[in-house]
């Protein structure tokens, strides 16, 4: 994995990084199936932070290491190369995309009270977006939780479910249809809502093939839940613009940590392959197994032209950064599970036991395909945009070039 083009110290830091999740975090690794313990969590981040690698994406001021959003990928690859490594490094979803957002929008008490302390490992996050069925899914306009106005504030009433990350949160950001009031627009709105707050409840659990995020993905309830005036991040009404600021960065971040762990299943591959004889040989060199392994190559080194494309967009045009992470999430959500796939292929029986990670792994990457949109839900959108761009280049004057061109004088 090179980088050529990184800043210096965004290379010393990614090395640094490389280091410290190789040589500290995978030896601190649960049993595949098992959940890292909150003991262990402290444990790491403290050493990261000894080691000045935690919180990668965080401005300084939060003690953090101030890294740009478009340099993110080559560190975050990195803490990916284990599935405790984000969590060790505090950059792991649903946290690091509400940190993301709270640094762009919150105002400077909210950040004090809550970005603060979630940069620093002190307390967890959720975000409180998906609803049962008919509400909101991979349709934000779905949305059925509803908050009304009160005195000094508002009064919430809903039904969140895969709320990653809710058993333990300190706080959550929930989504909420707001109706037009006080001047400010009918829409969707964002609370700041601590779990403590007695109108919030923690429902039943989900039990998901994925064990990585701490917190699980329980259902919440939201039952004549008060939440102050102060507590209303951004502006009222315009929850679903801000949800953009946090959703196309974190579909990439999810990208960039998990392609790292593709890394990390294809080391073991190679490994497996290069030692393991069949048929008089290493299975490196059958050729069945060259092309297994080839296309991995080919997957991952795709993906991260993809995202170090988006990375940029999102940078410098987050609106065009936005809509290329949707394709940078189906691409890279797909090409991460063939790599894993590919790579229990090639270890053969041992690759679906828990002498080796990769089962695990195939059952941390398959929920992308849903989480953070399903895919078909992204091609939708991806397809919408293509059409409509099209369109717009042939009424500005682009010559239009779907016509068949009629054969004459008995041409072929």
């Amino acid at each position: 994995m090179t980088f050529p083009h990184l800043p210096p110290e965004v290379a010393d830091l990614r090395e640094r990084t490389r280091r410290f999740v190789r040589d500290v975090v995978v030896d601190a690794e649960p049993a595949p199936g098992e959940r890292l313990d909150q003991a262990t969590r402290d444990r790491l981040q403290a050493a990261a932070k000894e080691v000045g690698v935690f919180a990668p994406h965080v401005p300084k001021e939060y003690g953090g290491q101030g890294v740009p959003l478009a340099h993110w990928s080559p560190v975050l690859q990195e803490a990916g190369y284990s599935p405790i490594g984000p969590s060790a490094l505090n950059c792991m979803a649903p946290d690091e995309g509400n940190m993301h957002m709270l640094n762009l929008i919150a105002t400077e008490e909210q950040k004090k009270r809550y970005l603060a302390p979630l940069a620093a490992g002190d307390v967890r996050s959720c975000f409180g977006m998906s609803e049962p069925h008919p509400g909101a899914g991979s349709d934000p306009a779905a949305l059925r939780t509803r908050a009304v106005r009160a005195s000094g504030g508002w009064v919430v009433d809903g039904h969140k479910r895969f709320t990653s990350g809710a058993v333990g949160a300190g706080f959550c950001i929930v989504m909420a249809r707001t109706p037009a009031v006080d001047g400010f627009p009918e829409g969707a709105t964002m609370f700041l809502v601590d779990m403590t707050n007695p109108g919030v409840r923690i429902g039943a659990a989900i039990r998901t093939v994925d064990r990585s995020i701490d917190g699980g993905h329980p259902h919440l309830h939201f039952e004549d839940c008060f939440v102050p005036d102060d507590c209303v991040l951004g502006e009222v009404g315009l929850g679903f613009r801000y949800a953009q600021v946090r959703l196309g960065p974190a579909r990439l971040t999810h990208c960039m940590r998990w392609l790292g762990l593709a890394r990390r299943a294809l080391d073991i591959a190679l490994d497996r392959a290069g030692r393991r004889e069949l048929f008089g040989g290493p299975v490196d060199s059958l050729g069945l197994a060259q092309q297994l392994i080839a296309d991995s190559v080919i997957d991952i080194e795709t993906s991260d032209a993809v995202i170090t494309k988006t990375a940029a967009l999102l940078h410098t045009d987050p609106k065009a950064g936005s809509a290329m992470s949707s394709i940078a999430k189906v691409h890279c959500s797909e090409a991460i599970f063939r790599v894993v796939d590919r790579a229990v292929q090639i270890c053969g029986g041992d690759g679906v036991s828990d002498g080796l990670p990769l089962a695990q792994y195939l059952n941390e990457v398959r929920p992308f395909h849903i989480y953070d949109g399903s895919n078909e839900t992204h091609r939708w959108a991806i397809a919408r945009r293509a059409s409509a761009g099209r369109s717009a280049a042939v009424r500005a004057g682009e010559p239009y070039r779907g016509d068949a061109v009629v054969a004459r004088d008995g041409g072929a």
